[in-house]
Formats: structure tokens, C-alpha cells, sequence
């Protein structure tokens, strides 16, 4: 009976061993680091704008914005109170604001309330009524296109009839196929919160990089682990190995700032 025991275990411990082994030979293949840390860095958000430096009781003054949170409501495609705050504090000193992937607006809208007067924000979206012009990649993980699709919900959106509308271009159109030459090098701020789908990621953030102005400054959301967003992941991960991307500690925002001597102009242009 005692060797039945051992013999037991002994077959569990390799059953588990195996399990273990074929789990990290996945996660190595697919970039999905189920075990161990993710490839992108954390910092805290002073590293990413020395705006966010805190003094002695937290998060200056000087961080203020107008706001609307989330709280405790589930909204489409919605950031969390922490990350809607990091994005309209950037927008204080942006003078150009470029974001993919509208859904409710409420980015756009925090964007024009706390930018200077003159400033612009572009947004672009998928029209509820242009679903079939979604182009589907056979990488595409079929959660996160239907993520996409369904968000893609929108022609009202929260800026609208607001003050705040004057100051926003909404574009409709796959994000794929819109030629952003008309604002390239010039964006100051650039957020890629689209479809999730790795093409998508791929895509837009080659088209990100093309907008920001040297000494600029882009983020993408949802880089929040292997199971959340598996696209996000595996896009970000791979753009990481050449450019020093970070991600911003307690969110789901990672962040690459284009240095103001642009050294890195070869490797842009190829990702472009």
C-alpha cells in the first residue's frame, strides 16, 4: 500500500513537471510569460513626464484636471480613474492630441477640456454601420476582434454637444487603412486604444510612431498581461525589443517617449 502511495506521487509530481514544462515552452512561443515578469518595465509616472513628480503630499496641484472618473460603472473601452488622470494631465501642455480608438469619447473629451486653447484632437473609429470594412488577420486573436466590433458602437459620443466638440476632429474609418500624413511628426501626444488585435496593434502603432513629434510622447493601453489583452501583449512585447518602451506602474498604459535628437530615425522608419 505504502509503494502504491509513492508511486502516486511520484506520477503526479511528473504529470505536474510536464504540465509545467509545455505551459512555459507555450508562454515562450507566444510571448505570454504566464511565469516570471513581463518583458516591459515598470516605472512610475514621473518617469515618463516629470509633471507627475510628487511632493510631499502626493501628486502636486499642478496635476489638477477637469475630470469625469469612471468609479465603480463598467463603461466600453473605459480607462481606469488612475490612467483618465495620467492622460488629461498630459494634455495641460499638448498642443496636437492623436488617438486611436474613440469608443465613448471620453478621451477626446478629457483631452479638450484640460489642453490649451489651441489646441486640436483627432480621434478616429470604426462607425457602428462600417463593421464590414474590420480587416481580419489570420494572427488575430478572434476575443479581441470581437472586443473591437463590439465597442465600435458609437457615432454620439461624450464630448458631443460640448464646448469641448469645437476643438475635436472625429474621424470615421478602419484605422488601417487611414493615411495619417496630414498630421505627421506633429503630435505631441499620441494614444493607441483600438482594436486590441494584433494586426491592429501592429498597425496603428506603426502609424503612432510615424505622428509623434520628435520629443513626444505615445501610449497604448491595455498592456495588462498575457490574458487580458493577448494582441496588446504580444505587439508591445515585440515593438519593445526596439524601442525602450515602459509601462506605467499600477496601470495598463505602456508609453514610449521619441527623443528630441531622433537617433532612433532608422529603426522609426522601418516600423512606419
Amino acid at each position: 500500500m505504502r509503494v502504491l502511495a509513492i508511486a502516486n506521487l511520484m506520477w503526479l509530481a511528473i504529470v505536474v513537471w510536464l504540465t509545467s514544462r509545455l505551459l512555459r515552452e507555450r508562454a515562450q512561443r507566444k510571448q505570454r510569460n504566464y511565469f516570471g515578469n513581463w518583458p516591459i518595465r515598470a516605472v512610475m509616472p514621473e518617469a515618463v513626464d516629470p509633471l507627475f513628480a510628487p511632493g510631499p503630499f502626493g501628486p502636486r496641484c499642478d496635476t489638477e484636471v477637469a475630470f469625469v472618473g469612471r468609479g465603480p460603472y463598467a463603461v466600453d473601452g473605459g480607462t481606469s480613474d488612475g490612467e483618465a488622470w495620467i492622460l488629461a494631465a498630459l494634455a495641460k501642455n499638448a498642443h496636437l492630441l492623436f488617438e486611436f480608438g474613440t469608443c465613448t469619447g471620453k478621451t477626446a473629451y478629457l483631452w479638450a477640456r484640460n489642453a490649451p486653447p489651441d489646441a486640436r484632437v483627432v480621434t478616429v473609429t470604426l462607425a457602428p454601420n462600417d463593421r464590414a470594412e474590420y480587416k481580419v488577420d489570420s494572427d488575430d486573436d478572434t476575443r479581441d476582434v470581437s472586443y473591437a466590433l463590439r465597442e465600435s458602437n458609437y457615432t454620439q459620443f461624450l464630448y458631443s454637444g460640448t464646448e469641448a466638440e469645437s476643438r475635436i476632429e472625429q474621424i470615421f474609418g478602419d484605422s488601417k487603412a487611414l493615411d495619417v500624413s496630414p498630421w505627421a511628426g506633429r503630435c505631441d501626444v499620441v494614444f493607441v486604444d483600438g482594436s486590441h488585435a494584433y494586426s491592429y496593434v501592429v498597425s496603428d502603432s506603426a502609424k503612432a510612431l510615424q505622428l509623434v513629434r520628435p520629443g513626444g510622447l505615445v501610449l497604448w493601453h491595455d498592456y495588462n498581461g498575457p490574458l487580458h489583452s493577448p494582441g496588446v501583449y504580444r505587439a508591445l512585447n515585440e515593438l519593445g525589443t526596439r524601442l525602450p518602451l515602459v509601462r506605467i506602474s499600477g496601470t495598463a498604459l505602456a508609453a514610449y517617449r521619441r527623443p528630441i535628437v531622433d537617433s532612433e530615425a532608422a529603426p522609426l522608419e522601418r516600423l512606419a
